[in-house]
């Protein structure tokens, strides 16, 4: 009975080390930095850089933009004020009647056709 047993125990010992022995080999291939998911990871973080530095210059853009932005926002303000203060500075002119013919001008007849009434 201690033979069988021992036996059993030996194969069930050989069936965990080749389990192990299988595990670490796919493991190394799951690891590995060129066709594995470490190489997925060293990509994904190559893009994760590459989308960093870009969201960080159209971050720049964006601010200069803002800046300018502001900046055109606060003169046609100030315009817009100059122009309502002339347009009510109109208000209060006389209205003046339109000039005189002049005299060295001859008059200008013009002719109508029918399709143009």
């Amino acid at each position: 009975m201690n033979l069988i047993a021992d036996i059993l125990l030996a194969a069930g010992a050989l069936g965990a080390g080749f389990y192990c022995f299988v595990l670490s080999r796919r493991l190394s291939r799951f690891t590995n930095l060129e066709n594995g998911v470490g190489g997925a990871v060293a990509v994904l973080s190559a893009q994760v850089d590459d989308l960093t530095r870009t969201l960080g210059e159209a971050q720049g853009t964006a601010g200069e933009s803002t800046a300018r932005l502001e900046s055109l926002t606060v003169r046609a303000e100030d315009a817009a004020k100059r122009l309502e203060l002339m347009l009510a500075s109109l208000h209060d002119l006389p209205e003046q009647p339109p000039p005189p013919p002049r005299k060295d001008e001859e008059p200008r007849f013009v002719r109508h056709t029918e399709g143009s009434r």
